[in-house]
């Protein structure tokens, strides 16, 4: 195989990986708008907490893992206040 040809398989495969990531990504949304959070909301927690249990078992530096910690809890006090938002009527203000 000469060289020039491996560039263009390379590239090929790129391109064929990336439509399909997209390609997962549109459908992910389609599923999200046709089913209600209380649906796909459990499902998609199952995945994140299988790769934080997956990222739990590699060795990670105590300052990488108090730094997922943090974030984590960023996440989650911005969903509360989110939630806490949302659930004030405009006539209690």
């Amino acid at each position: 195989m000469s060289d020039s040809v491996w560039p263009d398989h390379l590239d090929a495969n790129h391109d064929r990986d990336r439509e399909q990531r997209i390609a997962a990504i549109k459908r992910w949304v389609a599923y999200l708008q046709s089913e209600p959070p209380e649906v796909w909301g459990p499902q998609q927690n199952a995945v994140v907490n299988g790769q934080l249990t997956a990222a739990q078992h590699v060795a990670t530096s105590a300052a990488h893992q108090q730094h997922v910690a943090a974030v984590a809890a960023e996440i989650r006090a911005a969903r509360e206040d989110n939630a806490a938002a949302e659930s004030v009527s405009p006539d209690d203000s």
